[in-house]
C-alpha cells in the first residue's frame, strides 16, 4: 500500500532549491536583505540574531547565528559570546509562551562533520521537544511532521517578543 503526504509549502524550496543566495550563506544573505517576515528573522541584536529555521525539526525551531561570519567559537569575541546566551535565553522564553514545550534541545553547529549545512558559520538551534513528539513519521518515513505554518509561527513569536 502506498501512502502519499501532499506537502505544498515545499513546492517554492523545490523550485528554487539549485538558486543560492549571492553567498550562499544564510545567515549573511537574508539579515542584508532586511525583510525579515519574508526571510523569518525574529530579532536583531547588535552582534547576533534569531531566525526560525525554515526546515525545522519542531514548530518554534529556532537559529541563533552572529552577523559576521565566524566558523569556530574561540573565534567569536566576548561580547558575541554574551549576546548569542542571551539569546538562547530570550528563544526559550519566547517559545515557552507560545508553544509550551516539555523540553529543549540545544546544540551547536561548527563544521561540516558536525551537521552544519553553512560550516563557515558556527550557529546554535534551539528546538522545543514535547513528550512523544517523536512517531512513525520522522522514525520511519524520516519525515517532520509540524502542525503549524511557519509564518503563523512567526506572528505568533513576534507578538511576544514585541510585547517585551
Amino acid at each position: 500500500m502506498s501512502e502519499r503526504l501532499f506537502a505544498p509549502w515545499r513546492f517554492e524550496y523545490v523550485q528554487n532549491a539549485d538558486r543560492q543566495n549571492a553567498t550562499g550563506n544564510i545567515f549573511l544573505d537574508l539579515p542584508a536583505e532586511n525583510e525579515d517576515r519574508k526571510n523569518l528573522i525574529l530579532y536583531r541584536g547588535k552582534t547576533a540574531f534569531v531566525m526560525m529555521n525554515a526546515f525545522p525539526y519542531t514548530s518554534g525551531h529556532l537559529l541563533i547565528a552572529p552577523y559576521r561570519q565566524v566558523a569556530d567559537i574561540p573565534d567569536l569575541d566576548d561580547r558575541e559570546l554574551l549576546e548569542i546566551n542571551q539569546l538562547v535565553k530570550a528563544s526559550i522564553l519566547w517559545t515557552r509562551q507560545v508553544f509550551a514545550p516539555d523540553g529543549y534541545n540545544i546544540g551547536v553547529n561548527m563544521g561540516r562533520a558536525a551537521g552544519a549545512g553553512i560550516p563557515i558559520h558556527v550557529h546554535w538551534h534551539v528546538v522545543p521537544r514535547w513528550t512523544g513528539d517523536t512517531n512513525f513519521m520522522g522514525t520511519v518515513g524520516d519525515v517532520r511532521v509540524i502542525p503549524q505554518d511557519l509564518l503563523q509561527s512567526y506572528d505568533l513569536l513576534r507578538a511576544v517578543i514585541d510585547a517585551g
